[in-house]
């Protein structure tokens, strides 16, 4: 298998966890995720995380109010230098936010690390979407 065919590989994996997360149990991104404190995201719903702990909690945050979800990468392009690899793409699909339905459409940076000989994510970057936002803000004036 070339480089390029194994971080596909973890791509895939990283998404088939971030669609359980979208279904309610982001559980599973602890197994396709480096787990140190140089670990960063920057989610569709704004802010940054930087540490395992901080991403780990805002997947799950994300997965308490998240169901029928089912989400895609289109356009991948891989590229590795090293022990390092990126991907970029466009995330599409939809889920429900707090019973709330909607459309997932951005643009997407991955960043792949080869660790213990095995490719785990090190950050994950999307443009913000204006739709959650405005679930989670009608979520945050409710309570």
């Amino acid at each position: 298998m070339s480089t390029e065919d194994e971080v596909r590989k973890a791509s895939e994996q990283f998404y088939a966890a971030l669609n359980r997360m979208a279904n309610g149990d982001a559980r599973s991104l602890g197994d396709v995720w480096s787990q140190g404190a140089d670990v960063t995201t920057m989610h569709p719903i704004g802010g940054r995380e930087v540490g395992w702990d901080k991403v780990r909690g805002s997947f799950q945050q994300v997965a308490e109010i998240a169901s029928e979800g089912r989400i895609r990468l289109d356009d991948q392009l891989i590229r590795v230098v090293g022990d390092l690899a990126y991907e970029l793409g466009s995330e599409r699909g939809q889920a429900k936010f707090a019973g709330q339905q909607i459309s997932l459409n951005h643009r997407v940076t991955n960043i792949y690390r080869r660790e213990a000989g095995s490719w785990k994510i090190v950050h994950h970057h999307t443009d913000v979407s204006p739709a959650m936002l405005d679930v989670l803000n009608r979520l945050q004036t409710k309570t």
